[in-house]
């Protein structure tokens, strides 16, 4: 039992399961990427970090239309707000992700957007390790390019890190569980506590299709 639940606490509904599902195939894809990229894979490589992208969009596009607890408008605070968190001693659950959380969910958003534009104008045609839109630069821009993505890439295992660490901490120290929530979609909060608010399906299926025209642009940018 987690050292905040009692009696009174209720089993409500956080996160949907599109962030959830974006959420792990994140986790998959990442390493899946490291791999593809160490043993010369690069054809699985780009198809991969399409797949990222697509994701990313979604994703994205979730932040202002989806679930309440999606929502950016839903967890991203102020620096005051920020500041008096990790100053509180106190732990209390929150529906949603911490003001902390929140900042950090950007931080990764942002690199991973950063690291999948520049994935896809980085390369050499000398060796034929290309993204799909390198043809569009020149090859100085693309050398910087390739630079940055491996630059980026340690930044972004920097981020997990930090993730795992806040993981860890809250599970040790908190005796808080903070993964379940994120496979199940529930967790115990206080008797009073407005859990997720559904978003309608429609938005999810505007957000795909969009998704898909941004990767068939992005290929037909590579033709």
């Amino acid at each position: 039992m987690n050292s905040h639940e009692g009696a009174a606490d209720v089993r409500t509904r956080l996160w949907d399961w599109p962030v959830r599902v974006i959420h792990w195939s994140f986790a998959a894809l990442i390493p899946a990427l490291w791999w593809t990229a160490e043993n010369g894979e690069m054809g699985w490589h780009t198809s991969i970090g399409t797949v990222l992208m697509q994701l990313l969009v979604i994703r994205v596009l979730w932040g202002f239309v989806g679930s309440s607890t999606a929502r950016f408008s839903g967890f991203v605070r102020g620096p005051g707000a920020v500041l008096a968190h990790l100053r509180s001693g106190a732990h209390e659950p929150t529906a949603g992700h911490n003001p902390a959380g929140g900042w950090s969910v950007l931080a990764m958003l942002g690199l991973m957007v950063l690291q999948v534009t520049l994935g896809f104008f980085a390369g050499d045609p000398d060796d034929g390790t290309t993204g799909p839109l390198n043809h569009l630069v020149s090859s100085s821009t693309a050398s910087r390019m390739t630079e940055l993505h491996g630059i980026v890439f340690y930044l972004i295992l920097a981020m997990i890190v930090v993730h795992l660490g806040a993981i860890i901490y809250y599970r040790v120290v908190k005796r808080d569980r903070l993964i379940g929530a994120m496979v199940t979609g529930a967790r115990a909060m206080p008797a009073g506590t407005t859990g997720m608010v559904k978003a309608p399906v429609w938005r999810l299926i505007a957000c795909v299709v969009i998704a898909w025209l941004v990767g068939w642009i992005v290929w037909v940018g590579a033709a």
